[in-house]
């Protein structure tokens, strides 16, 4: 390692070990494919990660498309973390072809070689998400483990109908009562709204989840992201410290630039990893209901489980800075 490698890595990496903090254990459920918000969400978690701030676990996808797992792979090990377990649904959400993952995921350098490297080559040949979800909760330390779920809630309305098996001799309920301390969720609308687009592709699954998850869930509903973009400029300056970036790349096939996206599925990554650092308000506690048409209401409740997140203005200049830098933190 070079002189300012080794400057970098302690810049890093010191205030946290003063700190004595420990490294946020992360399962990031996604429906990659569907927003470029996605992709940036997946790239604040690996720089939390350079940061010494998180550990991701596992990372399980909820639309049914077979790119979204090799964008996802390519993702990771373009942050030098490869490694990462991927579950994919299996007849799920959204199969439809996206852009946004199809352009990194089948862009070669000069060679012929895969621009972008990665592991898998098709989704159809990764593990249930189920299946990922289980070993990864299984092997987790109890309360310790903070999903960060940004698509649908279809894998973990299965994983709480999953049974005791080979894995683990606990249901997926009781996987999820065991191991996890939070549920951090883009989704809904508050403290009333339209159904947004989350849960309306899978009330079901939706409703499941929000009437029985058994551990505390904190919801970044619609209004919170749609307040606070991410500028194109940033993407096309801050992400050009390397000739080619996946996340960038997603960017600019996703739509036209220059664009200014929402930071929905930043948010919820964001608040998962440094819920203390005043970016966000916090609801009362209450109980959050999804309806039948996919609409999101919240009751309030003492010794409720549920609470969604409120931001100032002053907050939102605040947390747009941190996922910007987070967003576009070069790769170690």
């Amino acid at each position: 390692m070079n002189r300012i490698s080794l400057v970098v890595v302690l810049f890093l990496l010191v205030p946290c070990l003063l700190m004595g903090a420990q490294p946020v254990p992360i399962i990031f459920d996604t429906d990659m494919g569907n927003d470029v918000d996605d992709a940036v969400a997946l790239a604040i978690l690996h720089s939390l990660e350079s940061r010494h701030e998180a550990r991701i676990l596992a990372v399980t996808i909820t639309k049914d498309n077979p790119e979204a797992a090799p964008y996802v792979d390519l993702v990771n090990t373009f942050y030098g973390r490869g490694g990462i377990p991927i579950g994919v649904v299996k007849n799920g959400k959204t199969p439809e072809p996206s852009k946004m993952i199809h352009v990194p995921v089948t862009a070669r350098g000069g060679n012929g070689q895969w621009l972008y490297p990665r592991h898998a080559v098709s989704g159809s040949e990764l593990p249930d998400a189920v299946v990922v979800l289980r070993r990864t909760l299984a092997a987790a330390e109890d309360a310790s483990v903070v999903i960060v779920q940004v698509g649908f809630s279809t894998n973990l309305a299965r994983l709480l109908d999953s049974p005791a098996d080979a894995i683990s001799p606990l249901t997926g309920r009781d996987l999820a009562a065991r191991k996890v301390r939070l549920l951090s969720a883009m989704a809904g609308q508050f403290p009333t709204g339209k159904a947004e687009y989350n849960v309306r592709i899978d009330i079901p699954s939706a409703r499941k989840v929000y009437s029985e998850w058994p551990t505390a869930i904190v919801a970044s509903g619609f209004e919170i992201g749609l307040s606070m973009k991410m500028p194109s400029a940033s993407v096309e300056r801050d992400m050009a410290w390397t000739r080619h970036h996946p996340v960038a790349d997603a960017y600019r096939a996703y739509a036209k630039m220059p664009y200014d996206r929402p930071t929905w599925d930043p948010t919820a990554a964001l608040y998962a990893v440094r819920p203390d650092h005043d970016y966000f308000g916090l609801s009362e506690s209450g109980r959050i209901v999804v309806q039948d048409d996919g609409r999101t209401t919240f009751e309030a409740a003492p010794g409720g489980k549920h609470s969604y997140l409120t931001v100032s203005e002053t907050q939102k200049a605040r947390a747009l800075e941190a996922m910007v830098q987070l967003a576009t933190q070069p790769a170690r």
